[in-house]
């Protein structure tokens, strides 16, 4: 399940991942996304952490209370770690299961972090 806020990052990471023989369902907004989402259904989550009405973090943390072995790999376009240092102050030890991504990312970059997450 890919969630972000701009439709051509979602339409962008929606198809190199099919072309590398992934089924994906893409979301544009993040209520919609856990509002479709189904638990057992996903090996991985790709969210936007900066989304209008509910973060990526926020998301993860609700969708984790539907099932809570989903992965996930948090983008956020800042090139300062101020959402990755503020993720990392949860107590919960099942959100610190979290890998991050810095947009732009390569397609090639994308797809090896997606293969080495499905792969634990």
């Amino acid at each position: 399940m890919v969630v972000d806020d701009e439709p051509d990052v979602v339409f962008t990471i929606k198809k190199v991942l099919e072309s590398d023989g992934f089924e994906v369902d893409a979301f544009y907004d993040s209520d919609l996304a856990l509002k479709r989402f189904k638990g057992g259904l996903y090996d991985l989550l790709i969210l936007d952490v900066r989304m209008p009405v509910m973060n990526g973090f926020e998301l993860y943390a609700k969708l984790q209370d539907i099932d809570d072995k989903i992965k996930v790999i948090f983008m956020s376009a800042l090139s300062d770690l101020e959402e990755y240092e503020m993720a990392g102050k949860e107590e919960d030890p099942r959100r610190r299961k979290r890998h991050f991504i810095q947009k732009p990312v390569g397609n090639k970059d994308l797809i090896e972090r997606v293969n080495t997450l499905l792969s634990f």
